[in-house]
């Protein structure tokens, strides 16, 4: 598996992003060739040499004759859908607008059909959008994976005036991302650059393992006390079979003062809503209080709306978050026919390429159930069969 990692030292935001994926080696005659698709003629692009702080990269400049300063999310999403592009493009460059303008609309309190995207709707935001889905795309990535984001501080001229950093859409566009805080009163992140990477990252955290083939340095506009840089690294993931690392959220809270009855509500919503696991530790708390340590495993992603569930179905005043490495093996889940029904099983491939089969209880429970046959004889039906 071809593998993505843009490290983001000094920020990020759409050029920076594409320009690290053309100093990496896309080549810019292919980008040009992809974005013809688009049929916008009010635009050019230009790459040049910088230094930031020492390290030589590509800056990307995206210039606009077009005077339009904002557009509709149907504007948008028409020039999009009438283009050439590819449909998978296509695709994940309307549902990135999307989200840029569900944002913006609740920000401003409006509806989704009413609000503006002002820097958000030019020409130049639709080309790093849709250059960065076809750069991916040019150089077969078939995983993205981001560092934490540095968030800086202090205000920044806008359509609505001065607004303060980081913005309001690129705080929203992070949610479950992790981010980090920075002394630099300057924007880091930029909506553009929140929304792709909050789009298409699988993980965000440590570089993952891979065997590197390219490194690419996309420069920003901006001259800062760190490197105004997005380091790209590229390369190739374990074959199936080995083990992978990937990166995972562990929230977590002590509760003294809960119905016990609650828990079992607690954990289905929060299974439901994404958590890979969840599970109950008894603890002893402050003024010999017994107390239960509730401990949720998740993908980055879905860190935001399992920290709400928290907070609301329980009692605790506060949830703890950890971003911790996760090694895990590779599994595939298949549904095999045996003499009982049809049960689902989960395959894992280990480290020397062999596999181990555990059929799903649930399935195997309720073919024993309407079966009359004792469980052990379903479940070691289903894994013979696989």
């Amino acid at each position: 598996m071809k593998i993505a990692y843009f490290d983001c030292i000094g920020g990020a935001s759409g050029d920076m992003l594409v320009a690290a994926l053309l100093d990496a080696g896309l080549p810019l005659e292919t980008l040009q060739e992809r974005l013809a698709a688009l049929h916008l003629r009010d635009f050019t692009l230009s790459t040049r040499r910088v230094s930031k702080n020492g390290f030589s990269a590509t800056k990307l400049d995206v210039v606009v004759s077009d005077d339009t300063p904002e557009r509709h999310l149907a504007e948008i999403e028409a020039i999009i859908t009438g283009s050439d592009l590819a449909p998978s493009v296509q695709s994940q460059a309307n549902a990135i607008f999307r989200r840029m303008a569900e944002v913006e609309a609740g920000i401003h309190g409006t509806t989704l059909d009413r609000v503006h995207l002002h820097e958000l709707g030019g020409v130049d935001t639709i080309v790093d959008v849709v250059a960065c889905l076809v750069g991916l795309d040019a150089l077969g990535i078939e995983k993205v994976v981001a560092s934490p984001l540095p968030l800086g501080r202090g205000f920044i001229k806008a359509a609505h005036g001065q607004i303060p950093l980081p913005a309001p859409a690129t705080v929203a566009l992070l949610r479950g991302a992790p981010v980090v805080g920075s002394d630099i009163e300057k924007e880091l992140v930029t909506p553009t650059g929140a929304a792709l990477l909050s789009s298409l990252a699988a993980d965000f955290g440590p570089i993952p393992p891979m065997t590197l083939a390219a490194v690419g340095y996309g420069a920003g506009g901006r001259d800062l006390p760190i490197p105004n840089v997005v380091r790209l690294l590229i390369g190739d993931q374990a074959a199936p079979g080995r083990v992978g690392t990937e990166s995972v959220v562990v929230l977590e809270t002590n509760i003294d003062d809960l119905n016990p009855q609650v828990y079992d509500h607690v954990m289905a919503r929060l299974f439901k809503a994404g958590a890979l696991d969840v599970f109950l530790t008894p603890i002893q708390m402050k003024k010999n209080r017994p107390g239960i340590l509730l401990r949720v495993i998740c993908r980055p992603g879905d860190a935001g709306p399992l920290t709400d569930i928290m907070l609301t179905e329980t009692s605790t005043l506060g949830v703890r978050q950890q971003i911790m490495s996760r090694v895990s093996l590779r599994r595939e889940m298949r549904t095999v026919e045996t003499s009982y029904g049809a049960v689902r099983v989960k395959i894992a491939t280990l480290p020397d390429g062999t596999r181990r089969a555990a059929a799903e209880y649930d399935d195997c429970r309720r073919l024993a159930e309407e079966r009359g046959a004792p469980l052990r004889e379903v479940q070691r039906a289903a894994e013979w069969a696989a």
